[in-house]
């Protein structure tokens, strides 16, 4: 243990992002004549079109192509792409398998795909036998058959595919990772982490959200009601762990060194959709009779091989202001992201928390120090440039992401076994080894570094 977490500390340096970006290299295209990445777009609505208004302001990407069967999500698309002077790509929106044509397309080299969860790993696999590098959003898969569908194509393809996991790169959590790497907390020991934020009645607007309504789903509902909702009707699980798993993995070498060994889950009763429907719909509504099968608050407590807990909480149907419930914990101390607050031991006062502002400052990461400035104005307070940034140089390098098939796999298997575990009164579930014995020998991403 000691010798591989002193092999981290001293490579730090060299992987200063790790699992965040393949190289700190957004001056790369500018000083390399780095050949432009011909891109393509599979679902242009509201995810989707963020990810084109960060691609619109690069030099090394061509849109050669777009898919959307929403006529208002294509023409917001082509109103950005026009706007920055690209050239019109090929339309794809005459069904829902179109995509497969776009797919063939000899024009598209890489794919970014943001469409409603069922989606993800039919298109992402139909993109890895295309020979298209893919880039998927969150979660990436939604059932065990499904996480090892995309890891066998892989294997049998040799293509790359990437999981758009953004909040690897939110600014507070990339400097928590930098202290994680310097030590500052010690041996870790457990974290938290999860996906807190009242859904009930968000809607979305040209990628904005609004609030007010969301009574109705399905065919009635406006954006993420029409396919979302339903998932809590017919599944209790945790369907939406990456946001908080994804960076904790990362912190704790999942898949490099370390993986994920078994989980519990358990979950409450649902009340909380029923209570807001008859509240805003009125007690005789439709949708007030129906019987919502996801639990209002799911706790998954994940153990590792190395010996870590990660709790991990799923809460989306309640009255609640948003947090992912960050807690980072190790021998020397912790960070607590409700309440902005760090503890390490003999240099906080004793049982006294310190504002973590100054900490966080201290332990920016060098990612956020060097492209802070760049990163403004992209989309959830930047972090969206960087996870586009690091799947663009990856493609263009026809080289494995940061974040890549296995941590898509191992992150997005926690919605099938919490599934599995509430349905048999927490009973443990084991995780697959997506792997197959390469994470004992894998290292930190090792090969990335400035020259890169």
């Amino acid at each position: 243990m000691k010798t591989r977490r002193n092999f981290i500390k001293q490579t730090m340096v060299a992987t200063a992002g790790l699992a965040l970006t393949p190289s700190l290299t957004f001056g790369v295209s500018q000083t390399h004549n780095v050949q432009k990445l011909k891109l393509a777009f599979i679902g242009v609505g509201g995810r989707g079109m963020e990810h084109v208004r960060n691609a619109v302001k690069r030099k090394d990407v061509e849109i050669t192509a777009i898919c959307d069967i929403d006529p208002a999500a294509i023409k917001n698309a082509l109103k950005e792409i026009n706007k920055f002077g690209f050239k019109r790509p090929e339309i794809y929106n005459k069904s829902e398998y179109d995509y497969k044509n776009l797919l063939e397309n000899k024009d598209v080299e890489a794919v970014v795909i943001s469409t409603p969860w069922l989606w993800h790993v039919p298109m992402t696999k139909d993109a890895m036998l295309a020979g298209k590098y893919a880039g998927v959003e969150v979660s990436a898969a939604n059932t065990m058959e499904e996480c090892w569908d995309l890891v066998n194509t892989h294997e049998r393809t040799g293509t790359h595919m990437m999981i758009l996991e953004n909040v690897n790169y939110r600014r507070d959590v990339m400097a928590v990772l930098n202290m994680v790497r310097q030590d500052v907390f010690g041996e870790l020991v457990h974290f938290r982490c999860g996906y807190q934020h009242d859904l009930r009645d968000v809607k979305f607007n040209n990628g904005k959200q609004i609030y007010g309504g969301g009574v109705e789903f399905g065919e009635k509902g406006m954006s993420e009601a029409r396919w979302r909702t339903q998932h809590s009707l017919l599944r209790n699980a945790d369907v939406y762990p990456t946001h908080g798993v994804g960076p904790i993995a990362v912190m704790c070498d999942i898949n490099r060194g370390n993986r994920f060994s078994s989980l519990t889950s358990n979950a409450t009763k649902a009340i909380g959709l029923n209570n807001y429907i008859v509240k805003n719909g009125g007690k005789d509504h439709p949708n007030a009779k129906l019987k919502w099968k996801q639990g209002d608050v799911i706790t998954t407590t994940i153990e590792t091989a190395l010996g870590e807990t990660i709790i991990v909480t799923h809460d989306c149907n309640l009255p609640r202001p948003y947090s992912l419930g960050f807690r980072v914990q190790g021998a020397n101390g912790l960070w607590e992201v409700d309440g902005n607050r760090i503890y390490i031991e003999g240099q906080s006062k004793s049982h006294q928390w310190d504002d973590a502002d100054d900490w966080l400052k201290k332990y920016d990461h060098p990612l956020w120090k060097k492209y802070g400035e760049m990163a403004s104005g992209a989309g959830h307070g930047g972090m969206d440039h960087f996870v586009l940034n690091a799947f663009v140089e990856s493609a263009k390098r026809n080289i494995a992401p940061p974040m890549d098939v296995y941590d898509a796999a191992a992150w997005s298997a926690v919605t099938p076994l919490s599934e599995m575990s509430i349905e048999n009164n927490g009973q443990p579930q084991d995780f697959p080894d997506f792997t197959r014995g390469k994470w004992i020998k894998r290292e930190p991403f090792t090969w990335m570094n400035e020259e890169f």
